[in-house]
């Protein structure tokens, strides 16, 4: 007999019936046996098609990047007869060598004997299918091989934006029909566009590159990860190993998290007003992005190099201790370098959120228009993904596969930075 008070227990003063074994043919027990392995094969269904699914996003990404930034990578260039011999530049052979060769053949007119070599050629609208950086590359030219001066020759100089977008993807009726006219002349080539991984930003997008903001992108990483590493690393193995347990710990602990989920435009105007408001750092400088930067991924290294931390095991201290090192050599000798793994896995991926950022930045002035590579850290520099902002919002045509080209420069960069936190993870990893 079963208790009132408790269903299945015996009430007092009886014995427990004697269980009977599960009849596993029973028709109920073979329904709820189907009924959980189809709530299974649903699950593991379910999370098949959600992995698919983000695959296809990923897919689709890369495939449409891909189609529209391969081209960006290539140019497309025209024949240009040019008679050097005839212009009689004011140029010697020895000024060639100096320095100052790009200022002499400049000063010596050589982008107006360009525009005229293109008008004998191709009519009285010629200059009109160059680029503007067409005598840029006449000019490199004639500084490997000074003997153009003195003959005619033919080289293959860019086209002007319109032309190139139309040559390779559906351009306007006019530079349609331009380009036809050229093809069917046989002056049309494509090739590789070197200028675009070793120039900085321009206003016409036959001449942009991506090496100056390339260039500000490293700097204000390394700006970045000279303070959030070790102050984040310090600040972890202090929590972790010394600071006593109280309220004020829990407070700094608790303070930590949050800041690491603060959206990051928040650390951007923290920089605006302590960095360039109260410190007056230069304005659209690395140094001010890698400072920035290094306030939103320090949290992320002190969660991360905690809990590396606390996943050594406690008897490596304990071993440490007993042979006679001192706590500081058990921190330092032992258990931050059997930590070390799950640190630098924790810290690159932290730059590599850090690398993709843009908000931030643009609160600090990184968004200036920026001709020239940066030098220094103080130097005025944009980083690649305010560049492909910029790009993104600008209404020439020609920036659509810029765009899409720079967007597959910054992706390959946050591959090797995670190919670069695989291999210190598995080349630092200590098994136990």
């Amino acid at each position: 007999m079963n208790s009132p008070l408790v269903p299945g227990v015996p009430a007092q003063g009886h014995e427990p019936a004697a269980r009977r074994p599960t009849d596993w043919k029973a028709a109920s027990v073979q329904r709820r046996t189907r009924r959980r392995y189809a709530a299974e094969r649903r699950f593991r269904l379910i999370g098949l098609a959600a992995v698919w699914l983000s695959a296809g996003f990923l897919a689709l990404l890369l495939a449409t990047m891909l189609w529209q930034g391969a081209s960006g990578f290539r140019q497309t260039r025209i024949a240009l007869p040019i008679d050097l011999a005839a212009a009689r530049l004011a140029v010697t052979p020895a000024q060639l060598r100096e320095r100052g060769a790009n200022l002499a053949l400049a000063g010596a007119g050589l982008e107006g004997v360009v525009d005229r070599a293109a008008v004998r050629a191709y009519g009285q609208h010629g200059a009109d299918l160059l680029s503007d950086g067409a005598w840029l590359v006449v000019r490199d030219a004639i500084k490997r091989d000074p003997a153009l001066l003195r003959r005619s020759t033919t080289l293959a100089v860019p086209v002007a934006s319109a032309i190139d977008v139309a040559a390779k993807h559906d351009g306007a009726p006019r530079a349609e029909a331009i380009v036809a006219r050229l093809q069917a002349r046989g002056v049309l080539s494509t090739g590789w566009a070197t200028g675009f991984l070793t120039t900085a930003d321009s206003t016409d997008p036959t001449r942009v590159g991506i090496w100056g903001a390339f260039k500000g992108s490293l700097l204000t990483m390394l700006v970045t990860i000279g303070i959030a590493f070790p102050i984040g690393v310090l600040a972890a193995l202090y929590l972790e190993e010394y600071a006593p347990r109280n309220r004020w710990t829990d407070l700094i602990e608790v303070s930590i998290n949050n800041l690491a989920a603060v959206p990051s435009i928040i650390f951007g105007l923290l920089g605006l007003a302590v960095f360039l408001g109260t410190f007056h750092l230069p304005r659209s400088a690395p140094l001010v992005g890698g400072l920035t930067l290094a306030l939103m991924t320090m949290p992320v290294i002190v969660i991360a190099g905690r809990n590396a931390i606390k996943a050594v095991p406690p008897s490596i201290r304990d071993a440490a201790l007993a042979v006679g090192a001192s706590p500081v050599q058990v921190v330092f000798d032992h258990v931050l370098p059997l930590a070390l793994p799950g640190i630098l896995t924790g810290t690159i991926i932290g730059m590599a959120r850090a690398l993709g950022e843009t908000a931030p930045l643009l609160m600090i002035g990184m968004r200036a228009f920026i001709a020239a590579p940066p030098s220094r850290l103080t130097d005025p520099a944009t980083v690649l993904p305010v560049q492909i902002f910029l790009w993104s919002d600008d209404v020439n045509r020609g920036f659509v596969e810029k765009t899409s080209a720079a967007i597959i420069v910054l992706l390959v960069f946050l591959l090797a930075m995670n190919g670069l936190a695989i291999y210190l993870r598995n080349r630092f990893e200590t098994r136990w």
